[in-house]
């Protein structure tokens, strides 16, 4: 039954039947066409508001609930359904597990079209809160408002926020009182930042006018123990910044970095910033099986570092090494995986096109005391040649960690031709791996599937894949 409202169709008493691609979930209507839905879950009986109507399938929000799921839970933070970031959060973790599983074997099986072994059971993360090391605040003076603070007689004098952006809104900034991602000191650190930063009246950014001073704050944590604090400025305030950042240092003792940057650029990312040192080192380290890695304010690293560690020890075990292989790794990024795995090879070769994150890779094998890798910069599909393979050999095992985008099809093709015993394939985006392996299927047969969490509480799931050649 469907009736219309302002243009867009109600469709009525949907039952959700599973949970599809960027966390939405699924039903059906009943002229057969697929409903995604941002904010029900599997199991749920709904009434659907559509917002995107389209040959195949419709999109919308659930606008009320005749039955609830027997697999929701009460959602941990406050600021859930208004923030976007942890989708999640409202269905028990047990079950986040089975759909995320459930989306890289149909993946694999749908868009791939490939044989399968069994696929292992996933590797769910041990915490499911407070397991990022890396997360981003931005300020605005221009908060966002909830229904209720809109619909209430109370006017809102205090607009300064200190958050994140929400869902498809560039300008409005969510102000937080408490995220459940980063473990302490990080509230502790946004909430001091903000009141101080209030205190000493320096303006919040405008992102529409371009106006105030204050951008960002990122804080980085790592399992050693040390603290990374960047605040990010529109333009230079000398005596507020360094009385703002003298604040900082003396709140918190335990932060060994404490950086800032002066960005009167339209965008606010550092990437082609300069960072300056406030007080402290321009760094922290993260530590991994003995290995240590230094990380500063533009290194990627896995925001995830205990479910990391999971996701190598994996990726290492696929690879089965016996100490006499060439391994190439491919988009190598700052060579966690190359240096993980090194003391099980001959030689590892790792290739990335960012060459902050080659010099970062070299400087951490020198300080690992590891002498069998080498790191080169270069875009994938330019240096990964025949001249590459002439000069390092032909490897015996490639491992291969690809953006969401996956491998270029020229990377795939000298896969081909390199035709290695072994590719470990990891991947954050199954679709784009199921494509990849579609076209290595010819040459190679998939022997082992491990999907790895390494975000609770999102619909986000790596996935780790062994190839092996087929007998031809």
């Amino acid at each position: 039954m469907a009736r219309k409202k302002t243009n867009r169709v109600i469709l009525e008493n949907l039952t959700v039947i599973d949970a599809g691609a960027k966390g939405k979930a699924v039903a059906k209507a009943e002229d057969g066409r697929v409903v995604f839905i941002n904010n029900a879950i599997p199991g749920d009986v709904v009434d659907v508001q559509t917002t995107k109507k389209r040959k195949a399938y419709f999109e919308g929000n659930a606008i009320s609930f005749s039955k609830l799921s027997d697999k929701r839970v009460e959602p941990t933070c406050e600021h859930f359904g208004t923030c976007g970031g942890c989708k999640w959060q409202n269905m028990g973790y047990e079950h986040q597990l089975f759909y995320k599983q459930k989306e890289v074997e149909n993946n694999l099986k749908r868009l791939g079209k490939v044989e399968l072994p069994e696929v292992s059971p996933i590797l769910g993360s041990a915490d499911q809160y407070f397991y990022r090391n890396k997360m981003e605040f931005s300020f605005s003076d221009s908060k966002w408002l909830t229904l209720d603070q809109i619909k209430s007689d109370v006017i809102v004098e205090n607009k300064n926020a200190l958050g994140f952006h929400i869902p498809g809104m560039w300008d409005k900034i969510l102000d937080l009182n408490k995220c459940h991602l980063q473990r302490d000191p990080s509230n502790a650190i946004r909430d001091f930042v903000k009141a101080e930063a209030e205190k000493l009246d320096i303006p919040f950014f405008n992102t529409r006018n371009q106006t105030g001073v204050l951008r960002t704050l990122m804080i980085r944590t790592s399992t050693t123990g040390e603290v990374m604090v960047l605040l990010q400025f529109f333009k230079e305030d000398k005596t507020k910044r360094e009385a703002l950042l003298n604040a900082i240092a003396e709140k918190f003792p335990d932060v060994t970095s404490l950086l800032y940057v002066i960005n009167g650029k339209g965008n606010d990312t550092i990437y082609d910033q300069e960072v300056l040192v406030h007080s402290g080192k321009d760094h922290i380290f993260e530590e991994m099986e003995g290995l240590t890695f230094k990380i500063n304010a533009k290194s990627f690293y896995q925001t995830n570092s205990e479910q990391a560690f999971e996701l190598y020890k994996v990726t290492r075990d696929f690879a089965g090494l016996n100490g006499d292989e060439l391994i190439f790794d491919l988009y190598t990024g700052t060579g966690t995986i190359a240096q993980f795995v090194a003391k099980n090879a001959k030689k590892v070769i790792g290739v990335e096109a960012v060459p902050d994150a080659i010099t970062a890779a070299k400087e951490n094998a020198e300080r690992n005391g590891i002498t069998n890798c080498e790191f080169y910069v270069g875009d994938m599909k330019k240096v990964f040649n025949e001249q590459f393979i002439a000069k390092h050999g032909m490897a015996d095992v490639v491992i291969t960690d690809p953006p969401r985008d996956g491998m270029h099809a020229y990377v795939v093709a000298q896969l081909i031709n390199l035709a290695p015993q072994k590719i470990v394939y990891v991947s954050c985006n199954s679709a784009t791996q199921a494509r990849d392996l579609s076209l290595l299927d010819s040459l190679y047969k998939v022997t082992k599937v491990q999907p790895v969490d390494m975000f609770p509480q999102t619909h986000h799931v790596e996935n780790v894949v062994l190839l092996e050649k087929r007998n031809v």
